[in-house]
């Protein structure tokens, strides 16, 4: 679409407000890279392994690399998408991702391998959750609980992809698969991309597609009298943002485990790689429940007790993990999980927008996914470590469930929003 599909005046009735249009550019954007390069990464560990001979410390250790790229990328790309817009992120992201891929299928040796990782993982970081995250604040703030449920749970059906990454390694190898994958997002990607806009404002609209005056960029969701000027320095030190950030690295380093060496751990439980590949594909998929469903609850309900709720669940899927064996717990921990952790990754957004308003969202959302990237960096490493010394995954599985559980006491010592502030 071009830029006049979205400048008609505000008095002129729309059918569909053309926030939704952006939501879908990037929901389907975020579907596809995060498939390929975050949970469809544990389709390749093994055949890795095989081939180079590998431990799963060192094939770990790529995702570990990624997570610093993105944990110091993370804070950067907030002020670069504060500054310039998301479309010219996303746009780069999804270019240079692709050039990832492509020198990723060139690997004959370890670090290439690594290499290749820190070029995709330069390039996630222009193309996933800060930037989308801050163009959806833009575009919504009444209904922005549900938008953000929306725009993850993109995220969150890339699961969908996962059994075709299987096939197409086990089908055409892996390499062949990294250039399908590639090429791909470039035919995908690019288009999409097009879709997005900076702010509704710009072309003379308002967020929800409500007519009235533009709110102010600083003005605070929940309008209840808070400062519309907040310095950043003082929000890094508010200690409703520092219990956030904490959070968010706890549930890094839990999923970050989880989604990386689900394929390993249920083929030693002597489940077959096409089955495992399944259940690796619907830890995604199901996180949508949480995504959606806890988006939606936060529009009219505290979002620190949904939030401290969704860690819960998360809590309770980790410990059920060390008894997947059992078909009962699988589905047990197939609903809990996914869902715990999917509620998590929407109502970070929403809880800041709330507490901390517009203006400074995208470096704000950027700290946080840098901390979380730094919980990613641990949770697969520690994982590939453990179960290279001890021959087992249940120790870290009891260990981070742990580290979840203790998330829960510090969300809900987060203060309500009129004291907040």
């Amino acid at each position: 679409m071009n830029d006049t599909a979205v400048s008609r005046p505000a008095s002129e009735p729309q059918r569909i407000f053309y926030g939704w249009w952006i939501i879908g550019a990037c929901f389907l954007i975020s579907l596809y890279v995060g498939a390929i390069i975050y949970y469809g990464f544990t389709a390749f560990m093994d055949p890795l392994v095989k081939e180079f001979g590998w431990s799963y410390t060192e094939v770990s250790f790529a995702l570990s690399l990624r997570g610093v790229e993105m944990s110091l990328l993370a804070p950067v790309v907030g002020f670069l998408v504060d500054r310039y817009g998301p479309r010219r992120l996303a746009l780069a992201g999804i270019i240079t991702i692709s050039l990832g891929f492509l020198i990723l299928s060139l690997t004959r040796s370890l670090w290439l391998f690594y290499a290749s990782f820190l070029l995709i993982a330069f390039g996630g970081g222009g193309c996933t959750t800060v930037v989308f995250m801050r163009v959806v604040t833009n575009w919504f703030q009444r209904k922005i609980g549900l938008a953000l449920g929306i725009l993850t749970s993109g995220f969150g059906a890339s699961g969908l992809l996962v059994p075709a990454i299987v096939w197409l390694i086990d089908a055409f190898g892996w390499r062949a698969a990294v250039v399908a994958i590639g090429l791909g997002l470039l035919v995908v990607g690019v288009p999409l991309v097009f879709v997005i806009r900076d702010t509704p404002e710009e072309y003379g609209l308002y967020p929800d597609g409500i007519k009235g005056e533009a709110l102010p960029q600083r003005q605070t969701s929940a309008g209840d009298g808070a400062p519309e000027e907040v310095s950043f320095r003082d929000i890094l030190k508010h200690k409703t943002f520092c219990y956030l950030a904490v959070t968010d690295g706890i549930r890094g380093a839990v999923v970050g485990a989880v989604i990386t060496h689900i394929m390993p751990y249920l083929n030693l439980l002597h489940i077959s790689r096409p089955t495992a590949g399944l259940i690796a594909g619907l830890i995604p998929i199901l996180s949508i429940l949480g995504r959606f469903g806890f988006g939606w609850l936060a529009d009219f309900s505290d979002k620190r007790y949904i939030l401290a709720i969704s860690s819960g669940l998360m809590t309770l899927g980790m410990f059920s993990l060390c008894y997947v064996d059992t078909g009962w717990v699988m589905i047990f921990f197939l609903l809990l999980f996914p869902t715990g952790f999917g509620g998590g990754v929407t109502l970070r957004g929403a809880i800041l927008q709330e507490y901390f308003g517009r203006g400074a969202f995208g470096r704000l959302i950027g700290m946080l996914i840098g901390a979380s990237s730094i919980g990613g960096v641990i949770g697969p490493t520690l994982a590939g470590f453990i179960f290279d010394s001890m021959g087992s995954y249940y120790p870290v599985w009891i260990a981070l469930g742990i580290a979840s559980g203790g998330s829960i006491f510090l969300l809900l010592r987060i203060e309500p929003h009129a004291q907040g502030k």
